[in-house]
């Protein structure tokens, strides 16, 4: 009922015209993931959620994506434990985006993509991205793109992008964070961070390291890792910088409670690196980029306890060179066009390795694609109320061929900070080197998936008040799905057979109760003809938060209904509720105390089938700047 009388309150404010004392321009939600380019929310036709530095950090979390699935209406990532996604077998860590996935069930490929700066960020040899490369200490912010994204970032971004935009120093001098922190099942985290700016050159140094036990045997983890960003001002028109991050992480599973597994190991790294130099003029501004992307992996798959250990490990390395170039321009009043190139050279490789005696067999497969792509995106206010925007993108792949890309929408703007917005917009993935050469599922013949996106948004902020709130309606119609099927003569086979058909809603809401006490929630519905893993029907979070001096609290209740932990002729659903809370103490100027606490009620439940969630969790540190 409380729930209930704050939404209607929020949206009978709603009616009321904004208060003139409040400057427009502080209300203007700057993003770069939807044009490449700074630009102001309200013009673009997507729904983009962004969360800053201060929302990312305020639950003390090591990972993003517990944060992004909480935060993010319409997206959810899966889990198994309390530290570590994993990969291979009972891995974690797949997020979808009004269902749409980051790790399919059924190949393990992207269908969504996570973007680094604007790089694509994923391994190249089975095409998915690994969730335990995503760290919080990494982002300033992050933007999420909820639909295809395709023309502007290509393959992978069919069902939306996450854009995690790496920490940077604005101001001269520096600034040194450390925090630690420790909890249930041996838990262990820490950063240390950093940053300096000293006229014309900037930088950021940050490292990580945490470690569980987990609340199952054969479950622990182990990670450590860390980034840098460099960047030089040549002068206000020409920048430069220079990124890169690594992790490696050890990590144990121990299979699903009705099949437990042993001696089942995983050593996993993945890296990123970036150069790119930087033009801003009045009219004009763009970039030019390299990036390179690579993993190593080394994986024992493990046994039951009836079977004997297997003889080889499962090894693998693979690696994506990038390089990016885009220019906007304004060519007449209110026009942005954006002109842009994309290149990839995608390489992967896989053999096994004898544990007993080290020697590599021949390798499984050993190939490499190419793509390039060239795009053109328009924006134009054609009236002070009225943003039409429309870009196309032709992208070649050395295997499947050209792909036309389309994309178009309007965002209307009929009152003072509100904005109505409609779009239509197309999304592609091409098959991956595991899906056409790798395995006995192997296909060659294997053509891109498609999907087509319609989305209608409103959106509304009220100056006066602090409140903002916005609805989306959204339907999704895909085709050339790849899935594994039965083959003529025996065995199974990928092929381009399975459909998406998924509608759905979602709401979000942010509202001041006061000086101190503010809520934020967001909710969402799904509804999929043709169900996928880790993707709810309904999810819900609320989260209340209390700020006075010395203090911080906030409590999140997470509801989750109708979470498909297995489909098919054994479909299973989940429905669970959880309790969150976070404290935090500024004992002296430069010093923070922090407590969070997960599942406070110990519920039991799943994300992944046959992997029990521990029950309630709690870890507690310090964090002290410098």
């Amino acid at each position: 009922m409380k729930l209930n009388s704050l939404l209607i309150a929020a949206l009978t404010a709603a009616t009321t015209p904004a208060g003139a004392a409040t400057d427009s321009l502080q209300l203007k939600e700057v993003v770069v993931t939807g044009t490449r380019q700074a630009t102001d929310a309200r013009h673009l036709p997507y729904s983009i959620t962004v969360l800053n530095r201060e929302q990312l950090t305020e639950g003390h979390q090591l990972s993003l994506l517990p944060t992004l699935s909480r935060q993010v209406p319409g997206l959810f990532a899966t889990s198994r434990s309390m530290m570590g996604y994993g990969v291979s077998g009972g891995s974690a860590g797949a997020m979808s985006i009004r269902g749409i996935s980051s790790a399919s069930a059924a190949t393990g490929a992207g269908q969504m993509m996570v973007l680094v700066d604007g790089h694509p960020h994923y391994q190249g040899l089975f095409g998915h991205s690994i969730a335990d490369s995503y760290q919080t200490l990494m982002a300033e912010q992050v933007e999420v793109l909820r639909g295809p994204a395709s023309v502007l970032y290509g393959s992978n971004a069919m069902g939306g992008v996450v854009n995690i935009i790496t920490r940077k120093m604005q101001h001269n001098g520096i600034r040194n964070s450390v925090q630690l922190g420790a909890g249930s099942w041996g838990t262990v985290q820490a950063e240390a961070t950093n940053q300096i700016r000293q006229g014309r050159f900037s930088s950021t140094i940050a490292a990580q390291y945490g470690r569980s036990d987990n609340h199952r045997p054969r479950m622990g983890f182990e990670q450590y890792g860390g980034m840098a960003k460099l960047g030089y001002d040549f002068s206000s028109h020409w920048t430069a910088s220079a990124d890169a991050e690594i992790t490696h992480f050890n990590a144990s599973y121990p299979g699903a409670e009705s099949a437990p597994i042993f001696g089942a190991r995983q050593w996993i790294t993945r890296g990123i690196t970036s150069v790119a130099i930087h033009n801003s003029y009045k009219k004009t501004n763009g970039s030019l980029s390299g990036y390179y992307n690579f993993g190593r992996h080394k994986i024992n798959d493990g046994h039951q306890a009836s079977a004997n250990p297997p003889a080889n490990y499962f090894r693998s390395d693979d690696a994506m060179l990038g390089l990016m170039w885009y220019q906007n321009v304004n060519l007449f009043h209110g026009n942005t066009t954006t002109v842009g190139l994309d290149y990839q050279h995608i390489y992967g490789k896989a053999w096994n390795r004898v544990i007993a005696t080290g020697e590599n067999k021949d390798p499984m497969v050993n190939k490499h694609e190419n793509e390039i792509a060239g795009y053109i995106n328009f924006q134009q206010e054609l009236l002070s109320w009225l943003t039409f925007n429309a870009g196309i993108r032709l992208d070649h792949h050395s295997q499947t061929g050209n792909q036309w890309i389309p994309q178009g929408g309007l965002a209307f703007r009929p009152i003072r900070h509100g904005e109505l917005k409609a779009s239509v917009s197309k999304g592609f993935r091409n098959p991956t080197i595991r899906e056409m050469y790798l395995f006995g599922t192997k296909n060659d013949q294997l053509q891109p998936e498609r999907l087509v996106s319609y989305e209608l948004a409103w959106k509304h902020r009220l100056p006066n008040r602090g409140t903002n709130y916005g609805i989306n309606l959204f339907y999704i119609d895909g085709s050339n799905i790849i899935a594994s099927m039965p083959r003529q003569g025996g065995g199974m086979q990928f092929v381009n057979t399975g459909k998406v058909k998924n509608y759905g809603a979602e709401l979000q809401l942010d509202y001041p109760l006061s000086k101190h006490w503010s809520v934020d929630f967001n909710f969402s519905y799904l509804h999929m003809k043709y169900p996928v893993l880790g993707a709810p029907q309904r999810k819900s979070f609320i989260n209340i938060k209390y700020r006075q001096a010395q203090w911080t609290a906030s409590i999140g209740g997470e509801d989750v209904r109708g979470l498909y932990t297995a489909v098919g002729n054994t479909e299973k659903k989940e429905n669970f509720s959880l309790l969150h809370a976070t404290l935090g103490y500024n004992l002296f100027k430069n010093v923070n105390l922090w407590a969070r606490g997960e599942n406070l009620l110990a519920k039991k439940y799943e994300v992944n089938a046959g992997y029990p969630m521990p029950r309630a969790t709690f870890m507690a540190g310090v964090k002290v700047e410098f």
